[in-house]
């Protein structure tokens, strides 16, 4: 028979049909073959394969699918992985079958590369060859169910070990990517607090070189009081908190405040009206009020910028704990969570993004109560993924909407954009971990997995997509005792 030469990069492989009998002597030669009566087998003619080392004999994807014995030589498989890299599966030495488990369990192409280690020579079995081969040598059958059976152990092993490797990978990565948020935040919160202390202390200096009368000193001290009691007001929707920002710096501008509609907004987002400040209007002069407004601008300024560098390293905290718990298995206390404070802190802390952007956000938060009954902590990670992305998605001065509704037993919230929305043969697999459309070094591929698992698995929720061009929208549903309800149940009983 004229034989065959195929190259495998730059490595020859000789393939050639041989007759049967005038090879079988060669297996007999190997244990498992030695008592084999090959004569009732019915088989003429086997192919030879003749490789010398570093040669590829089999590569994925190919087909027919053969059973090989290795008489000379040595062989080596490897998978291809999805990252490119090519994983180990074993090797073959003289009297050593391979192929038997693909055969076995009906598969129809190669998975593996098989190459040679040192110079070999291989017979190949074709598939009904190997089936006439496993019923009349019983020998030959036991060694190729053994064979698949190590093999198939061994597989399951190494697969457990990589899965472990994954979710060890997904944990690591997925830390990486939600500290980034709150670390640049509170780095930009520390250089615009510099920037207030500075604004200050040029203007403590100028007004200490007035002399205050009581009246002056009070008002001072009521409005120092309310801007530094507390971090946390009424999130506003965006439409009440437009229009609060708008009286508010209308009122400064017209009562001749230096940089009215700078600190107006501030002084807003702390939750001050112009009845306040009325009493700083009535005691001091123009110059004097306006000065005054300034400091008390500079100072609720700074007061949210901590307030910002205080919730960004809650969040590194939270993030670090979530972490502990996950590995140590502990049980956060039961608790309840105002999903409005939640997704505004949210927004707080992306706010330098849709800045820059410029991208306006609208609010409506019609849930009412906005409380959920949760022993979960992670719900500032799915609103932190499906914002960005949102920003991601809106085009230059776009619009991301945000709003909060009630259903029966469920609390519910959508984040929608109008970007160019998701493909549709991209749809099936946005929950999967590290697919994604970003260019590559833009994203992990992780955010989405991250929020799929925190809303089904740790709050009992659900999670619906929907989208078009021009309008994606990601709608969450949160139980109000969410996070394994019927568990929740009795632990906030008996912890009450």
């Amino acid at each position: 028979m004229p034989a065959n030469e195929t190259r495998a990069g730059k490595k020859p492989v000789r393939i050639e049909e041989v007759s049967f009998d005038q090879v079988a002597g060669l297996l007999k030669q190997f244990p498992p073959f030695a008592a084999s009566d090959f004569s009732a087998c019915g088989m003429h003619t086997v192919q030879r394969v003749t490789a010398p080392q570093g040669a590829t004999i089999t590569e994925p994807g190919q087909s027919p699918l053969f059973y090989s014995v290795v008489l000379e030589g040595k062989l080596r498989a490897d998978r291809p992985e999805q990252d490119g890299t090519l994983a180990p599966v074993g090797f073959a030495i003289p009297g050593e079958g391979y192929g038997e488990t693909p055969l076995l369990h009906g598969k129809e192409i190669s998975s593996f590369y098989i190459r040679a280690v040192d110079d070999s020579v291989v017979l190949r079995f074709t598939e009904q060859q190997f089936w006439s081969l496993l019923a009349c040598c019983p020998e030959v059958r036991k060694m190729a169910v053994r064979h698949m059976t190590e093999r198939m152990q061994a597989y399951q092993v190494e697969a457990l070990h990589r899965e472990k490797l994954v979710t060890l990978g997904t944990l690591a990565a997925g830390l990486m990517h939600e500290l980034h948020n709150p670390g640049a935040a509170a780095k930009r919160s520390a250089a615009q607090l510099r920037e207030n202390l500075r604004r200050l202390q040029e203007l403590g200096l100028r007004m200490s070189e007035r002399p205050k009368t009581q009246e002056q000193i009070e008002c001072m001290q009521s409005l120092l009081r309310h801007a530094i009691q507390s971090c946390h007001v009424t999130a506003l929707s965006s439409v009440d908190q437009a229009d609060a920002e708008e009286e508010l710096s209308q009122w400064l501008e017209a009562a001749g405040v230096e940089n009215a509609w700078t600190i107006g907004p501030a002084l807003v987002e702390m939750g001050f009206h112009p009845e306040e400040l009325k009493c700083s209007q009535a005691f001091f002069e123009p110059e004097a009020f306006s000065d005054a407004l300034n400091w008390l601008g500079s100072l609720v300024s700074s007061m949210a910028q901590v307030c910002t560098i205080e919730e960004s390293l809650g969040r590194v905290s939270d993030l670090v704990s979530a972490v502990k718990k996950f590995a140590y298995d502990e049980k956060s206390p039961c608790r309840q969570l105002d999903i409005h404070d939640s997704l505004q802190s949210t927004l707080t802390i992306l706010g330098h993004k849709l800045r820059i952007k410029q991208i306006k956000v609208e609010k409506r938060f019609d849930a009412s109560p906005s409380l959920i009954e949760t022993r979960g902590s992670a719900l500032a990670q799915v609103w932190t993924n499906l914002i960005d992305n949102a920003a991601d998605a809106s085009p230059a001065s776009g619009k991301i909407e945000i709003a909060t509704w009630t259903e029966p037993d469920w609390l519910v919230v959508c984040i929608g954009d109008h970007g160019s929305g998701i493909p549709e043969d991209v749809l099936p697999h946005i929950w999967e971990p590290f697919f994604t459309t970003k260019p590559v070094g833009s994203g992990t591929g992780l955010g989405l997995e991250i929020v799929h698992r925190i809303v089904t698995q740790k709050f009992d929720g659900r999670i619906d997509l929907e989208s078009k061009p021009g309008d994606t929208r990601f709608i969450v549903r949160l139980p109000r005792r969410g996070g394994n309800s019927a568990q929740l149940a009795t632990h906030c009983a008996t912890t009450a």
